[in-house]
């Protein structure tokens, strides 16, 4: 049994979902204690027992404390059995980060699998499905993790309602990732997602996005698309010689449309000035996935808090070596090697 203080570090909810994703994959036992106890809301909400029931579902676990407002959950995981699994997270739970918690456990299996997911697919907080679909999986793709998503309804928060299908494969022979430098940006573009709203808002923040960001009219587009609820997206793509990034912004009541472009163009122009291979949602993401495969390095951003408390976690389950360097101007080299 791993005993773990879930305040640590960040403190979030993300120290939960690591934490499940690599009982499972392991096969420990975890207690994890004071689950979001310095949050406004403290202990488990409902999003958190979403990934909590899901990882609960493909592996058998027996559970304990997995309840809304519970601070101490306990999960003994079964032996992880592939198949074909539906998960209702609920409104508008993210269906990304349910995802990103069942993933790495599945692909370690000697079949594949596929899940349904319904909840939320564009939320603040919380990957978005194109974010996911052509930065994420890409990149584990590089580590041996086959994984596939479509998107069949999107759903915003806070009604939710979205449809996402998942097809994860066994895990392939992967090599360590060496990921240094991001090569020339071949191509950017920016989309906006509109649900039940009017088109010129979508029309404000790409005038803002093709000014700070040198974009072509051609590669600016609105999308509208039917979701319960409104929504209002903003997105923007940078695919560089050695790996893609995606950087989002939501839109919100009272909040001008003109804001939500200028921080997601505020957030390209710092990724672009340090001149790094990974975004900080990237680096935070992927060190989970080196965990469990080769290993890895790579140049990012300052780390942030929830990247560290990932490598916390992390450490708790398995033997690996986690660095941090700063090598000035803003670029930092992490890297992660399992331990023999």
């Amino acid at each position: 049994m791993i005993e773990m203080d879930a305040s640590m570090g960040e403190g979030g909810g993300q120290i939960v979902r690591t934490a499940l994703a690599l009982s499972m994959s392991t096969g420990a036992p975890i207690t994890l204690h004071n689950v979001r106890a310095r949050r406004a809301n403290p202990g488990l909400r409902a999003q958190h027992l979403a990934a909590v029931r899901a990882a609960a579902a493909i592996c058998g676990a027996q559970l304990t404390g997995a309840t809304v407002g519970s601070r101490e959950l306990s999960f003994a995981p079964g032996p992880v059995q592939p198949g074909r699994y539906e998960i209702d997270v609920g409104t508008a739970g993210s269906t990304l980060l349910v995802l990103q918690t069942v993933l790495p456990a599945l692909s370690l299996c000697k079949a594949g699998s596929e899940i349904m997911l319904r909840g939320g697919t564009h939320n603040p907080l919380a990957p978005t499905f194109e974010f996911i679909r052509d930065a994420y999986l890409p990149l584990i793709g590089r580590l041996g993790v086959t994984a596939r998503i479509t998107l069949e309804r999107h759903g915003f928060f806070p009604r939710g309602g979205g449809v996402v299908h998942a097809s994860i494969e066994p895990l392939r022979q992967g090599q360590a990732l060496e990921l240094l430098e991001r090569g020339p940006v071949r191509a950017r573009s920016a989309e906006v997602l509109l649900s039940r709203l009017p088109e010129h808002i979508g029309q404000r923040e790409l005038g803002i996005l093709r000014e700070r960001l040198d974009l072509a009219g051609d590669a600016c587009s609105i999308r509208t698309v039917d979701a319960h609820g409104a929504g209002n997206v903003v997105q923007v793509r940078m695919d560089c010689a050695h790996v893609t990034s995606v950087f989002v912004g939501f839109g919100a009541r009272g909040v001008p449309a003109e804001k939500v472009a200028v921080r997601v163009a505020s957030e390209v122009e710092r990724y672009l000035g340090a001149d790094v291979a990974l975004d900080s949602h990237l680096a935070d993401q992927l060190l989970l996935p080196l965990a469990l495969t080769a290993g890895g390095r790579f140049t990012t951003l300052q780390p942030s808090s929830h990247t560290q408390t990932n490598a916390q976690v992390i450490r708790q389950f398995l033997p690996v070596s986690y660095e941090a360097v700063d090598l000035g101007s803003g670029r930092w080299r992490v890297g992660l090697q399992r331990r023999t």
